[in-house]
């Protein structure tokens, strides 16, 4: 992961970084806040019309909303079928594999600039023979 992340920020300004890792948790705090909101609007228009339940505040809001999470998602993203439990895991680990990444430093260093010099001189430099095997 290490290596991913390092080949992914190369070359990437680090106060760029912190400007987006800050944007992203300002966006995160706004739509909890926001659905927090939109919850105790719904509470109060609804439940004291309908059951005669007495309104609530903001706060109340978002505990009911962690209560119900807890009570009727639970943490594993309200999947209650594991029929297919061994097949995902599989899918998911292939997905997070960065060993990959381990030599791809020492690859790109050694070989892949070299190669990439080589296919830009072939791009620019077209010959004869490679205008032939295009057009086949």
């Amino acid at each position: 992961m290490k290596n991913y992340l390092k080949h992914k920020l190369r070359g990437k300004n680090p106060a760029m970084i912190a400007l987006w890792v800050v944007l992203i948790a300002i966006l995160i705090v706004f739509f909890i806040a926001l659905f927090g909101f939109v919850f105790q609007y719904l509470w109060n228009w609804l439940m004291p019309e309908i059951f005669g339940l007495t309104t609530i505040t903001y706060w109340q809001a978002i505990g009911l909303m962690i209560f119900s999470k807890i009570l009727f998602g639970g943490f594993n993203g309200g999947d209650k079928d594991k029929s297919h439990c061994e097949d995902y895991s599989k899918k998911k680990s292939s997905k997070k594999d960065f060993s990959k990444w381990e030599l791809y430093d020492a690859y790109w260093k050694e070989e892949g600039e070299a190669a990439y010099e080589e296919y830009m001189h072939r791009v620019k430099n077209p010959t004869p023979e490679t205008n032939t095997k295009e057009e086949e």
